[in-house]
């Protein structure tokens, strides 16, 4: 189910990646290293990233409108969307259009052992941004793999915070792989196979984010054991039932439920109030309960 935002997990990616940024900007303006330029933008893309998770939570909060009446909690998906597309532009590409012009260039790497103590220093605040991530995720993650949790997830910064900080590691590594090539060898189209490797791998992860994203944005229902509470809920499965998170906290039902004909009035709104006080007590995003009664069906017994 759907929790908080992780901003603990965003802050931390936030600090750590404007950090790296800056000092990842000095390397490359000390070696001319493209895979440091590469890495530099990249981290200059998830910093901002980051600034649009935040931003996203905070427009998530506004109170609904009569032109809103189902408020704004999509605001986090939208905004995680965008943060998606600006992995993909700022990161993916740019870095395989650098790669491509050092391979074509030929240009050589100087004082590259600063490069190396960058990459180094940035690795450590990386894999603290990835770890405090892993923490903020795992109680909603449950039993389940990281890779069902990213599929699975309502809550859309934590999988974008994983996969971007998963991404960063990765790519620092290339990175170091590529320039410390480069020194032993003297040929410097290893750092240029190494930014476009990171290229690669931004595009991918980019991918991912923009097909789960996207998914969430147009609309996802509940699933699994959810969906099999809300039926439990309104007795016995006898029911139909549509279901659509509207924001990662607030999940919408509307189902259709059978009564007992002839019921008077009075007795099937306390029918209906009493089916909607057990679904959201088994589910407590299911905010939001529409439930219709089927005439057309009959039980022996009111729901």
């Amino acid at each position: 189910m759907a929790g908080h935002g992780g901003t603990r997990a965003i802050v931390a990616a936030l600090l750590a990646n404007a950090g790296i940024a800056a000092a990842k900007f000095v390397g490359w303006l000390i070696t001319g290293s493209s895979s440091m330029l590469a890495e530099s933008v990249h981290s200059v893309a998830d910093t901002s990233n980051q600034g649009l998770l935040l931003l996203g939570g905070r427009q998530a909060k506004r109170a609904a409108t009569a032109e809103h009446p189902f408020g704004y909690g999509r605001d986090r998906y939208f905004y995680s969307f965008v943060v998606a597309l600006l992995l993909f532009t700022l990161g993916s590409v740019f870095a395989l259009y650098e790669g491509i012009h050092k391979l074509e260039s030929h240009e050589p790497l100087t004082s590259p052992l600063v490069a190396v103590a960058i990459l180094v220093i940035a690795i450590g605040l990386e894999s603290y941004s990835f770890r405090t991530a892993v923490t903020e995720s795992r109680p909603l993650k449950g039993g389940g793999t990281w890779w069902q949790f990213i599929r699975q997830s309502k809550v859309p910064e934590l999988p974008v915070v994983l996969l971007e900080d998963f991404g960063a590691l990765i790519g620092l590594v290339l990175a170091l792989l590529g320039v410390g090539l480069t020194v032993l060898t003297g040929n410097s189209v290893f750092d240029a196979l190494g930014t476009i490797g990171i290229g690669l791998l931004l595009g991918a992860i980019a991918i991912i984010l923009i097909v789960e994203m996207k998914s969430l944005l147009i609309g996802e229902g509940a699933t699994g054991p959810v969906l099999s509470r809300i039926t439990d809920g309104l007795v016995g499965g006898d029911v139909h039932v549509r279901t659509q998170y509207i924001g990662p906290e607030e999940l919408l039902v509307a189902a259709k439920i059978a009564l007992t004909p002839g019921l008077p009035v009075e007795a099937v709104a306390r029918a209906i109030d009493a089916a909607e006080g057990r679904v959201r007590a088994a589910v407590p995003d299911a905010r939001l309960i529409y439930l219709e009664p089927d005439l057309d069906r009959t039980r022996t017994a009111p729901v």
